[in-house]
């Protein structure tokens, strides 16, 4: 039988899958945090990843949990079992790091917490094959036909391209068989996020 943690876990990479967009933030502060969150929440994403390059990112994660409503919070850029511990006892949903993080992915399996895990080759990414989601990263480097080739050879693999990616060209990733697209610095760099985001959905 399936524990909790486990249909938990599969209820996030539901989340994520179903709103094909992970966006990822990155704040100085906490107002400037929720406010990009409350932007998301209204774009109707129900998922979002925060990057431990935040200073002071361990007093912000709570404050962010907790005015998210039932968004899901990720915390991403982790690569120690120290900070995946930080994350998850201040709240975060799911763990993510860009590269492949063998102390995190133990942490992760004994705490039952979900995390994908970042790689860039084929073989790196085969790794995250145990959470059945991964992260590849810096996507930009290949582009959307380096996706297409890795997911014929790791068909059964979701997989989440990031880094570099601007709002314009993620139909060109899902097309390519990306499980969900991570876009960053582009979309709060200027405008609207919740516009932006409406656009991509409206796009699929």
């Amino acid at each position: 039988m399936e524990s909790r943690s486990a249909h938990q876990n599969s209820a996030v990479v539901d989340r994520i899958g179903a709103a094909k967009v992970l966006p990822v933030l990155r704040a100085a502060d906490v107002e400037t945090a929720n406010g990009y969150v409350q932007a998301v929440r209204r774009a109707g994403l129900g998922a979002i990843e925060l990057t431990a390059t935040i200073p002071g990112w361990q007093e912000l994660l709570p404050d962010v949990v907790k005015n998210a409503g039932d968004a899901l919070i990720g915390m991403g850029t982790v690569t120690t079992a120290a900070d995946a511990q930080v994350a998850v006892d201040r709240g975060a949903h799911f763990l993510v790091s860009p590269y492949p993080a063998a102390a995190v992915r133990s942490f992760a399996a004994e705490a039952g917490i979900l995390f994908i895990e970042g790689g860039m080759t084929p073989g790196e990414l085969a790794v995250t094959m145990s959470a059945g989601i991964g992260k590849l990263f810096p996507a930009h480097v290949g582009g959307p036909s380096f996706l297409k080739s890795v997911m014929a050879i790791l068909p059964g693999l979701k997989i989440v391209p990031t880094g570099g990616i601007s709002v314009a060209d993620v139909p060109k990733w899902l097309a390519a068989g990306a499980f969900a697209v991570g876009v960053g610095s582009d979309l709060y760099a200027d405008g609207d996020i919740a516009a932006k985001l409406a656009a991509v959905i409206s796009a699929q």
